[in-house]
């Protein structure tokens, strides 16, 4: 397909982003061209707005950046024979080289040469993206495009809190952003007896309790541990879901878990943190995990199918709308913290 499209370019090495008219990308013979529907803005998305330390050593611009949406195929490679034009997809972000030994043994999630679409490949704050057939998820028909265009970090979220047995057992999901509130739900879809959310921002908070958590504390002005404790008779939380990246936060979690628990840690600490790995994972017997990306495709499936049964419901988390000419109003929201998930339509 031939001629501009609108997009949202990372134009210079520093803060901010700029709306320009950009050629349609020319697939490949194994890609297909998508007509974006929906595209939401996710916390890399904002380092990267927002120039930080990380975003300077990863990304080079001029480039198109975001990588959650959904969409329409309107064009097929020659090489790609299990989508059509027409279908509705949306698609994994990580691109993986397939012969390292972590893809090799079906541990594509961890492929030691991982790049990931809107950070290192041309993305899809856009009307159209280029994306490897590999990478499709196919959409059910009936999912509205908003709650499509959200599933890749909800599988962060599924991954995060399924890496292991939740159900009849205490859940404390630290740090409510996006990806934290639907941890929150997914915990609770999952059978955990008591989910506990913490974070300092109060808006977020009364999301949580929308997305079902049991309790709710506002980390500023109660002890998050002395909560976990009186609420588990002095035990501690059976599984910890670390969101928040903070160091006093993330010693809270190792602090309130209970002896043999399981602390799963999706959130990236800008600096090391200080951990009591004595006392408090050696003496308890914990099982620490670093969650990265989604199984590939084992975690896909789960959330579609949790979200097309409607045992979670993430509407309440989607709670802006802006048109792709006000991304800006849409980054401001996420910097504020005053927002659940921002979805931008082309």
């Amino acid at each position: 397909m031939n001629g501009k499209m609108k997009a949202i370019i990372k134009h210079q090495r520093g803060p901010g982003a700029e709306i320009q008219k950009v050629d349609i990308p020319t697939i490949q013979n194994d890609e297909v061209l998508i007509k974006v529907k929906a595209t939401s803005i996710c916390g890399t998305d904002v380092h990267i707005y927002n120039w930080d330390d990380w975003s300077a050593s990863r990304v080079h611009p001029p480039y198109v950046f975001g990588h959650e949406f959904s969409g329409e195929i309107v064009e097929v490679g020659e090489k790609v024979l299990n989508f059509k034009m027409g279908d509705y997809v949306s698609a994994e972000t990580h691109l993986v080289c397939g012969h390292c030994p972590q893809c090799l043994t079906g541990q594509y999630h961890i492929c030691e040469h991982t790049k990931i679409i809107g950070v290192d490949t041309q993305g899809c704050f856009a009307e159209y993206v280029a994306i490897p057939a590999t990478n499709l998820w196919r959409n059910p028909d009936r999912m509205p495009a908003d709650i499509a265009s959200i599933q890749e970090p909800m599988g962060n979220a599924v991954h995060t809190v399924l890496n292991g047995d939740v159900a009849g057992k205490s859940v404390a999901v630290i740090g409510c952003g996006p990806i934290g509130l639907m941890a929150v739900g997914v915990a609770k879809a999952a059978g955990a007896s008591h989910v506990f959310a913490f974070d300092l921002n109060e808006y977020r908070l009364n999301l949580a309790k929308q997305m079902g958590a049991t309790t709710v504390v506002n980390s500023g002005t109660e002890n998050p541990v002395e909560v976990a404790k009186q609420l588990t008779n002095d035990h501690g939380v059976d599984v910890v879901c670390e969101m928040s990246g903070h160091p006093v936060a993330m010693d809270q979690g190792f602090k309130m878990i209970t002896n043999g628990g399981r602390v799963s840690i999706l959130s990236l600490p800008t600096s090391p943190v200080s951990i009591d790995i004595t006392n408090d994972i050696v003496f308890k017997g914990l099982q620490v995990q670093g969650i990265t990306g989604r199984k590939m495709y084992e975690t896909w499936q789960q959330v579609s199918r949790l979200l097309n049964s409607g045992q979670v419901d993430v509407s309440p988390l989607i709670t802006h709308h802006f048109p792709l000419e006000d991304f800006e109003k849409g980054f401001q929201l996420m910097n504020k913290g005053t927002c659940g998930k921002v979805v931008l339509h082309p």
